[in-house]
C-alpha cells in the first residue's frame, strides 16, 4: 500500500500556485476545526519549522484590543502540528500532551506564530517543541513549547 502524500509534499506542490498559500491553510486547518477560528495563513513550511500568521481582526481579540492569547495558542498548535507533521520520521507518530507558555508582551497587531525544532532529534517519549509568537515588529509576545509524546507507529499487519 502506497503512503499518503506527507503534508510537505502537498505544501509544496500547492504553494508554487497563486493562492496556494491560502488554499493550503485551509485546508490544514480542516485536520482540526478549531484552527478555522483564527483563520490561519501558513507563510511557510520547511522541515523542522513552520510559521502561520494571524490576522488582527476583531473575532480574535479580547476585551482591550489584543490579538487574544487563546487565539495565539490556537496558531501556535497549528504551527506546531504542520511543523511535526512535516519533521516527525516515518516510524514514529505524535499527540500533544500538554502546553506551557509565557506571555511576554501585548499582542497589538497580526502575530506570527513559529515552531521550530530544526536542532532536536526525534525520539521516543517527551518531545518539547518549542513555540514563539512574534508581532509586526519581532516583539515576542509568547514564547514556550508544546509537549508531545512521541512513540513508535504499530506495525502494519
Amino acid at each position: 500500500m502506497a503512503q499518503p502524500p506527507k503534508v510537505l509534499d502537498i505544501y509544496n506542490k500547492w504553494t508554487k500556485f497563486a493562492f496556494g498559500k491560502r488554499l493550503f491553510s485551509w485546508f490544514f486547518a480542516q485536520w482540526a476545526p478549531y484552527f478555522k477560528t483564527i483563520k490561519p495563513l501558513v507563510l511557510d513550511l520547511e522541515p523542522g519549522k513552520c510559521e502561520v500568521l494571524i490576522k488582527k481582526k476583531k473575532a480574535v481579540q479580547n476585551h482591550i484590543g489584543t490579538v487574544h492569547v487563546i487565539a495565539i495558542c490556537n496558531g501556535l498548535e497549528m504551527a506546531m502540528g504542520a511543523c511535526a507533521e512535516a519533521t516527525i520520521p516515518n516510524h514514529l507518530r505524535w499527540i500533544p500532551k500538554g502546553m506551557s507558555l509565557d506571555y511576554t508582551a501585548k499582542a497589538g497587531s497580526d502575530i506570527r506564530c513559529v515552531a521550530d525544532c530544526r536542532q532536536m532529534d526525534w525520539q521516543e517519549g517527551d518531545f518539547l517543541m518549542p513555540v514563539t509568537a512574534y508581532d509586526d515588529n519581532d516583539v515576542v509576545v509568547v514564547k514556550g513549547h508544546i509537549k508531545l509524546w512521541v512513540s513508535l507507529k504499530p506495525a502494519k499487519k
